[in-house]
């Protein structure tokens, strides 16, 4: 039997224990308060089977290819609309006088939906939200403690069985403090810290916003690949851009990350495993997909599993 279930086991009471020192050096918190955030994950989620309606809130991050991946990934039915912009903020989307750039360009036809007017409709159980890049920048700038649970509110009062999820994205490879040393560290100080916690403080236990931690994912498989190569996959680069000059682009995924993502999304959505869903895909315009290996892919499913059964926030069990 494979020791890595353990290992992750570990690594959620660790996540967990790093949770309450956290937001006891937050003011102004309070033992109650850290013990909010215990009581309001303690009850997972049932797996579904049913198809979900659900709308995508964010960049560039999200993207064309990732949502049409989930779609081929989920039960037939699945049905998505999104509002994306460049880099945008949930206050940009959320402030009619601000701009959300991109928005003319960024939104392929079929799929977008003005973001205001699908919250408010209620045809959607599922509303993903996520916040700029870079995340200390959009908590400090943005006020994105106010405008996540802003959000929340207007998807919870359109419609009470609508479950909203925060998307946790990654950072530049190139970041000086170290890209997994970012991830690391940034789930509990900003994610958790300053933006799902200060929505329970208002909303209240009953209706957490679940976590997708795409984020640290992928920082585990490529903590994998990184010590022994799977199925073509070595280094984090494998999962990211490149311009047709070979350029890097240091936070931008390829097919291979947005599979990654995908999978992730899947698994928390739905509530269930994604070892052995199909590994070959296509993108939104109907173009196959550069597919990962059966091997890596296999690799893929089972570490999104461990991470996604890991973290309490994500409402999914092992």
């Amino acid at each position: 039997m494979s020791k890595t279930p353990r290992r992750w086991t570990y690594s959620a009471a660790s996540v967990m224990a790093s949770v309450a020192l956290v937001l006891s050096l937050l003011p102004p918190l309070s033992a109650p308060d850290i013990q909010l955030v215990l009581d309001a994950y303690e009850t997972p989620v049932a797996p579904r089977q049913e198809p979900r309606r659900v709308f995508h809130l964010g960049h560039s991050l999200v993207g064309e290819t990732m949502p049409a991946m989930l779609e081929q990934l989920a039960p037939e039915g699945h049905d998505y609309a999104s509002q994306l912009g460049w880099g945008t903020s949930l206050r940009e989307h959320w402030e009619p006088d601000l701009a959300v750039r991109g928005l003319d360009l960024d939104n392929p036809h079929h799929a977008f939906r003005p973001a205001r007017e699908a919250v408010a409709s209620g045809a959607y159980d599922a509303l993903v939200l996520t916040e700029m890049v870079e995340i200390k920048d959009a908590i400090r700038y943005h006020d994105s403690a106010k405008y996540t649970n802003m959000w929340a509110d207007a998807a919870r009062a359109a419609n009470p069985t609508t479950t909203i999820y925060l998307y946790e994205t990654w950072h530049h490879l190139n970041d000086q403090a170290g890209w997994l040393h970012r991830l690391d560290n940034d789930l509990v100080t900003q994610w958790v810290g300053h933006l799902l916690y200060p929505d329970l403080q208002q909303a209240g236990t009953g209706r957490p916003i679940r976590l997708i931690p795409a984020g640290q994912v992928m920082a585990a498989v490529v903590r994998k690949i990184e010590t022994a190569p799977v199925g073509g996959l070595s280094s984090r680069e494998d999962f990211f851009a490149r311009s047709d000059s070979g350029k890097l682009d240091t936070i931008h995924v390829n097919d291979l990350g947005a599979y990654l993502v995908a999978l992730t999304h899947y698994a928390v959505l739905y509530g269930r495993s994604p070892v052995g869903l199909p590994h070959k895909l296509r993108k939104a315009n109907g173009k196959p997909a550069q597919a990962p290996t059966l091997e890596a892919a296999r690799m893929m499913q089972e570490t999104v599993w461990e991470v996604v059964t890991s973290l309490r926030m994500t409402g999914v069990a092992g």
